[in-house]
């Protein structure tokens, strides 16, 4: 509670925009921060000791004296739009982050495809014909209520089930987005109690909600419901036979495709290519997966062209989708905003450390924590101890780093790796003469993806990993993979360890690109005699750092 009293604290204050002087800085920066001393005690304490800290040091660089100059109209208008993935057609109050948001990213290393913008806009337009409310769409929920799907309809759809944490969900949500790009379908997004109000909507002029008198969105669909495609397919209720002969108006009002991590491995079936032509005969399909599965999608020979165009660098596939789908509702923005504005945006260098222990993977405190600083120090990331107490100050011929603050954000479940890196650079001085301040915005110690306040902060933590110039992360983390994508970055990444020795040989390492890894690969049995490992026929495809069997998509 300490450090989300902190964030509350921090949003309260407003950071004057001119400095007249640095007394009157100092000042101001430590009224909200005494109050906060005040008000939670020991935890928030540190807090305030590091940001007035932080405040004492700006003060005395002289490269901080004015602010940075405004860029061009054009210029800026380019980055609000992220290059032209984002429509300009929104109300800017309704959700503040679209705008906002890109501000405080860093200009993308992969420039937009235009056929991809044009991709984009011919969605939107779909969407706006065909989405809730429309006549279209009324005229599609009565052929799904028929019981029957009928010949292909003007409008088809792919709803979306979430599934697990918010990880996880996003991943997915940016693969099924992918998956509606490709077929001409209209996304559509059941939203539990839990979901509402994360995201803003993506497409102007429409929603992409699904409304609550949905028949099915309840329904407990698994591998092995009828209505599922596999079983579908195995009981003879489509053929590819068929299908191909344009029988689609006998095939049942809709089909379930079950895409989530089955013991390592994605369901057969699923990423053949005759299976998507059978697909294909659908109007309506619900889809649950826990999965980043547009790696697979690469693998289907149908979609490969219009995947060439649409992302000539394979390694920007969620950094794009992503920026352009996934904003954060006003709650979790002001989260984020707040701790941002507070603590993080006057740093000369923001690094991101991302904690999670996965309960298949235990690993204990010590063992990780020591790891994280071999992975710091070994790369630079962190300065070293001298020993000395934090009030020393380094001579004026030392380093040309000295008066330099670096801003740590820790973001973990739980609170201790915070407590020890804190303690650490509290109390002492560093021998590059830095001075290195560290956050924790919250420690919610467990899990709990049916709270909707914890997926909020877990999304606003997201995004803040995603505005750090550098980020340390954690292997077999969708977490962390949705931050360092978002930010188009390639993370330090906790390489696995060697359980026998509870150590890994290298602390961390850099992955190949800076996407998502699909920890469940596809069988691609198909109709061969055997399966195949793609990364041996796809050029594109590499196993993952972190996930041996995993695939990723690189350049």
């Amino acid at each position: 509670m300490g450090s989300e009293a902190g964030m509350e604290a921090a949003g309260a204050r407003d950071p004057p925009e001119r400095r007249r002087g640095a007394v009157t800085a100092v000042l101001l920066a430590a009224l909200p921060l005494l109050l906060l001393l005040f008000l939670f005690g020991d935890r928030a304490a540190s807090i305030a000791a590091d940001s007035l800290a932080w405040a004492q040091v700006k003060q005395q660089s002289p490269r901080n004296a004015s602010s940075s100059p405004s860029p061009e109209p054009g210029a800026a208008r380019d980055g609000r739009l992220l290059g032209g993935l984002l429509s300009p057609d929104f109300d800017e109050p309704a959700c503040r982050s679209r705008y906002e948001g890109s501000s405080r990213w860093k200009p993308s290393p992969f420039p937009v495809s235009p056929y991809l913008v044009r991709k984009l806009r011919q969605y939107e337009a779909n969407h706006r014909r065909c989405g809730p409310g429309t006549p279209r769409y009324r005229e599609a929920m009565a052929q799904l209520r028929s019981g029957r799907n009928g010949e292909r309809g003007e409008c088809r759809y792919v709803v979306w089930l979430p599934v697990q944490g918010l990880g996880n969900r996003m991943l997915s949500l940016v693969s099924t987005f992918l998956y509606a790009l490709l077929t001409a379908r209209v996304l559509l997004v059941h939203e539990p109690p839990e979901m509402e109000g994360l995201f803003c909507e993506p497409f102007p002029g429409t929603s992409w909600l699904l409304p609550a008198t949905f028949p099915y969105k309840d329904v407990r669909f698994g591998s092995e419901s009828k209505e599922s495609y596999v079983s579908m397919l195995h009981n003879n209720v489509v053929r590819y036979d068929d299908v191909d002969g344009g029988n689609a108006g006998a095939l049942p009002p809709y089909v379930y495709l079950h895409l989530e991590n089955m013991n390592l491995r994605l369901q057969n079936h699923t990423f053949c290519e005759e299976d998507h032509r059978a697909l294909d005969g659908f109007n309506w399909m619900l889809l649950r997966s826990d999965s980043y599965f547009a790696v697979a999608l690469f693998l289907v020979p149908t979609y490969r062209d219009d995947l060439e165009r649409m992302f000539p660098s394979k390694g920007s596939v969620f950094h794009h989708l992503g920026r352009y789908l996934l904003h954060p509702g006003n709650p979790a923005w002001g989260i984020a905003q707040r701790f941002f504005d507070g603590y993080l945006a006057g740093a000369d260098q923001r690094l991101g450390v991302q904690v999670r222990i996965v309960w298949h993977h235990p690993v204990p405190f010590d063992v990780m924590f020591d790891q994280i600083l071999r992975c710091t120090r070994e790369h630079g990331l962190l300065p070293r101890l001298t020993g000395e107490p934090s009030l020393v100050r380094p001579s004026s011929n030392s380093t040309a780093k000295a008066n330099k603050v670096k801003a740590v954000l820790v973001v973990s479940l739980k609170p201790e790796y915070y407590d020890k890196l804190h303690a650490m650079y509290y109390n002492n001085a560093t021998d590059s003469g830095e001075l290195v301040t560290v956050y924790q915005p919250s420690h919610d110690q467990d899990q709990h993806t049916e709270a909707r306040a914890h997926n909020e902060r877990a999304l606003a933590e997201i995004f803040l990993l995603s505005y750090c110039d550098e980020m340390v992360t954690t292997s077999w983390s969708t977490f962390g993979y949705v931050a360092h994508a978002l930010a188009g970055l390639r993370p330090r990444l906790l390489a696995p360890l060697d359980l026998s020795k509870m150590r890994s040989d290298v602390a961390c390492v850099r992955p190949a690109s800076i996407e998502p890894c699909l920890h469940s690969p596809p069988s691609l049995v198909c109709r061969r005699a055997q399966d195949l490992d793609p990364v041996a026929h796809v050029p594109f495809l590499r196993h993952c750092e972190d996930v041996d069997f995993g695939l990723k998509l690189v350049d």
